[in-house]
This record gives structure tokens, sequence and C-alpha cells, in this order.
């Protein structure tokens, strides 16, 4: 199984000026965190991690610290996720049937949730890992007026792991760039294209780090890992 990792974006909500996968979480990187899941995951052969060539520098030492066993490619991103995934896309090597698209900023999805997604991959073309919602949803115009509140037992919020047949999604991210779409992950491709996407149930402590305050939930879910270790019931 090929793995394709976005890691082209800045951390503005992060208040940062810089790739936010170069923070540290508990004295270690944030990619370094999403690397070592995919060195532990038997399903991952093969690796390529899309980002801006300024960075490079930077995951090189990264990649030289987690000492991983696996190959790993360095694609020069997009200005988009969608521009970065379709550039990842076209640096597979030739024989890639199916790929795991993950967030690089998920940096603490566990290697049984990448298994269970490329399981789940053989026997169907698209699928995203995905949780139940569990709040109440409200659709709200832009002057701040609820429209509508959707049944909620029908939402799932997206994560990644997102899996996909190579050749489906290739062609996907082509139409995509001919009709002009905009989209925020591969499924919406897919489901654009009329194609079907399954869930693979997710990961509540699969989250994004995208703001100071994820950040620190990401550090009390790996103290709670670790307490966790520490002291088995």
């Amino acid at each position: 199984m090929h793995l394709l990792i976005p890691a082209a974006g800045m951390g503005r909500r992060m208040g940062s000026d810089r790739n936010k996968l170069l923070l540290t979480l508990w004295d270690k990187p944030l990619l370094a965190w999403t690397l070592e899941v995919a060195e532990a995951s038997a399903c991952i052969d093969w690796i390529g991690i899309m980002g801006q060539p300024v960075d490079f520098p930077d995951f090189q030492e990264i990649l030289a610290q987690v000492n991983l066993t696996k190959p790993v490619e360095l694609i020069q991103g997009g200005e988009t996720r969608q521009q970065s995934v379709y550039n990842g896309l076209q640096a597979l090597p030739p024989d890639a049937e199916r790929v795991l698209i993950h967030d690089g900023a998920r940096c603490l999805a566990t290697p049984q949730l990448f298994e269970r997604c490329g399981v789940a991959l053989q026997t169907c073309s698209g699928l995203i890992a995905a949780i139940p919602v569990k709040d109440t949803i409200k659709v709200v115009d832009e002057k701040g007026l609820i429209l509508d509140t959707p049944d909620r037992q029908q939402l799932w919020a997206a994560q990644t792991p997102q899996g996909f047949e190579v050749k489906l999604l290739k062609e996907c991210h082509e139409q995509g760039r001919q009709q002009g779409w905009e989209v925020t992950d591969d499924a919406a491709l897919f489901e654009k294209c009329g194609l079907s996407v399954y869930i693979v149930i997710g990961e509540e402590t699969n989250l994004k780090v995208t703001t100071p305050v994820d950040l620190s939930v990401a550090e009390f879910i790996l103290k709670s890992r670790q307490s966790m270790i520490s002291n088995p019931v």
C-alpha cells in the first residue's frame, strides 16, 4: 500500500509563520509522529510527502531522526491541498494500485486505523475514516440565521486516512482540474464523479492539529496513552 502525506501548508491558524508540521509535540515535530505511525503500519510499503522545497531540509532532518525503513520520496506540493495531492499522485510508482492519503497534521492516528483502512480498501474503490457527529449541527446563512437542523444520525465527521484506487482517483483529479472544482478532500472529488465512498470507523483521538488548543489536546492524549502503557488495567 502506498501512502501520500500532504504537508505543504502553513500554520496561520496556529499563529505560526512556518509549516505547522515542524512545530513540536513532546519535543518531537508533528511530522515525526505521523511518520512513526506510517512506519509501524504493516500495510504501508512506500511514503510520499508533499511539501514546499523550502521545508525539505527540515523534512530530511526529521526523516533521519525517525530512521524509517520504508522508502520515502519528497514531492513538491501545490498552493492547495488538492493541488498537492494531484502532484503526489503523479509521483507514485508505476505499480501503485491503491493509495492512502493522510493529513500530516493528524499525528495521533494509530497503526490500527491505517490497517483497518488498508484492509477495507481491498474490497472497495474509495473510503474515508470518519466518526459519527455528536453535536447538533446547524445550517446557517451569511447573516447568522439558522436555515436547517439536519439529522445528526446521518452526519459523520471526516478524517484521514482516505483511500482510493489510484487509477480512479487520478481520473477524478483530472476531471476536477478541467471543471475547475475546488474541494477540501479527495472523497469530494470521488463523489462529484459519481463514485462511491465508504466509511471506515475512525478514532476520537485522531484530531487534526490546527490551533494552539489542538496542540494542548494532543499533549493530553499522549499523556493519557503513556499512562495506560505504564499502568495497564
